[in-house]
């Protein structure tokens, strides 16, 4: 191998050095940038490129290329209709942390001393309980002898329990609840950066409190709303725990199904088709819901 120049030594050293330690005010260099980004891109490609590469692959190739498992998915009237009752559950789950949990998080965002303290502290007592025990705190109350019928019997409200678990209104009520604060969070912290001046002015311009909420405040936290929709969507669509639990074998979603076709069936390649399938169809939701709420203007000036 032909040794370098004393001179051309010098050269490729000094660069490589302006390359780790040239920097402006606003950036640092590309080879910097991309050194100090290198484990976010391993943990990235180890975490979740590889393995769903793999299941891409364990769907289509068992072993040769094989495109059953896609057809079983989309010709069995069973599997459709828990995919379809995942999403409607999911959208059910979104929209109602949203018209519940924009009102908390606008009260969190004007409250002040010790009455924030109590609203942030209620909603961070709700994220950090664990999901197993506030599905049995929902079994407890809506159960045949809970305490919601003994409510509704001893008052005279109904002359015998109701059925208020193991249906589909029951997953919906107990997955908002566990869900709720990932809708609080981003939509508080979008208010929180939202100058109260700005309500303020258009009020002084004539706007009523209504009006100047509409079409000052509101627009301006829709990348709060936009993340908090994304993430309960996402964390609603593989919900495993709550559904099992409360809903019942007549409530199945694709979770559930997915851990059935993968533990107890051990049909492998099918259980893969269905992630997959999944995880198409909650990709192109993103894109949608990413869509209908970038055209606001809010979006893309606080986002």
């Amino acid at each position: 191998m032909r040794k370098l120049s004393p001179i051309a030594r010098d050269g490729v050293r000094r660069r490589f050095r302006q390359a780790f330690t040239q920097t402006s005010f606003r950036h640092y260099s590309t080879a910097l940038s991309l050194y100090l980004l290198a484990p976010l891109f391993a943990v990235l490609i180890a975490g979740f490129l590889y393995p769903i590469g793999h299941l891409v692959k364990l769907s289509l190739f068992s072993p040769g290329l094989d495109f059953s498992a896609y057809i079983r998915v989309f010709e069995t009237p069973l599997y459709m209709a828990v995919m379809a009752r995942t999403f409607r559950v999911a959208l059910a789950v979104t929209v109602l942390s949203l018209l519940l949990g924009f009102p908390v998080a606008f009260a969190m965002a004007r409250l002040k001393g010790r009455l924030a303290l109590v609203a942030g502290a209620a909603v961070f007592v709700a994220l950090w309980s664990p999901v197993l025990v506030r599905s049995y705190a929902w079994i407890v109350l809506l159960q045949r002898n809970g305490m919601v019928n003994q409510f509704l019997t001893e008052t005279g409200i109904t002359s015998e329990p109701l059925r208020l678990i193991y249906n589909e209104s029951a997953v919906i009520l107990a997955m908002t609840h566990v869900l709720m604060p990932f809708m609080i969070l981003p939509i508080f912290a979008a208010l929180r950066s939202v100058p109260g001046e700005y309500a303020l002015a258009a009020r002084n311009l004539g706007a009523t409190a209504t009006r100047a909420f509409f079409r000052v405040t509101l627009p301006l936290s829709l990348p709060g709303v936009f993340a908090g929709c994304v993430m309960c969507f996402i964390l609603a669509l593989g919900f495993y725990i709550t559904p099992a639990l409360i809903g019942g074998p007549g409530t199945l979603m694709m979770a559930t199904l997915i851990g059935q076709q993968a533990t107890a069936l051990l049909d492998w390649p099918f259980a893969a088709a269905l992630s997959t399938v999944l995880l198409c169809l909650t990709l192109f939701f993103v894109l949608v819901f990413r869509k209908v709420l970038s055209f606001n203007r809010g979006f893309h000036g606080v986002g």
